[in-house]
């Protein structure tokens, strides 16, 4: 899918009350009864599609809390990272992550570091995704959705740990003791009863 805002034909930028209007004004020039009987049925009934596609996702996404960034600012990349939430959306990380991977040292902001968090937690890779989101937060403290997702991470993280910690059984004690055994049976030899 296209950038959603480039579908309704806003820039993101624009307000809530620009996106609806955008929205319904193509909604209405679209809509399946205006070509009833008509050749073009289809390719309407497929645009009006995208166009719901792409309302439902910046609604979406400002509900969360997001908040575009500039078109005006130095990064240029806007299209490019609202592509890479629509990747994740879809499931597709791997394309995400190279999209991500391919943006330079020196262009990775505050958006570019949340998105490759979003992208490791989908992963389960939530150590390394919380410190991306950390480091968003710090480059753009006022962004709610930033802050949203580090609190969840953390969260989340904090959970775990207290269930590997209450409980004494977590990977790494499982793998040592397995360790620890294999070790053992191998100091003896085959006198072992259990290793023969």
């Amino acid at each position: 899918m296209k950038d959603p805002y480039q579908i309704l034909g806003v820039p993101p930028n624009a307000t809530d009350a620009e996106i609806k209007k955008a929205y319904r004004e193509l909604a209405k020039k679209y809509h399946p009864d205006t070509y009833r009987d008509n050749p073009l049925a289809d390719l309407a009934e497929e645009r009006m599609k995208e166009i719901n596609e792409a309302y439902d996702i910046i609604t979406k996404q400002r509900s969360e809390g997001f908040t575009p960034p500039d078109p005006d600012s130095s990064s240029g990349r806007t299209g490019e990272y609202n592509q890479v939430r629509i990747l994740i959306n879809n499931g597709m990380h791997e394309e995400a992550d190279a999209v991500l991977n391919s943006v330079s040292q020196s262009e990775r902001n505050a958006e570019w570091n949340y998105l490759k968090g979003c992208v490791l937690t989908r992963r389960g890779w939530y150590y390394d995704a919380q410190k991306y989101i950390e480091i968003a937060c710090y480059l753009d403290p006022n962004n709610t959705e930033y802050r949203n997702a580090l609190n969840a991470i953390r969260q989340s993280t904090v959970g775990y740990s207290r269930v590997s910690l209450n409980r004494g059984c977590s990977p790494c004690s499982i793998c040592t003791g397995l360790l620890c055994m294999d070790c053992l049976c191998e100091c003896c030899g085959s006198d072992c009863i259990n290793c023969s």
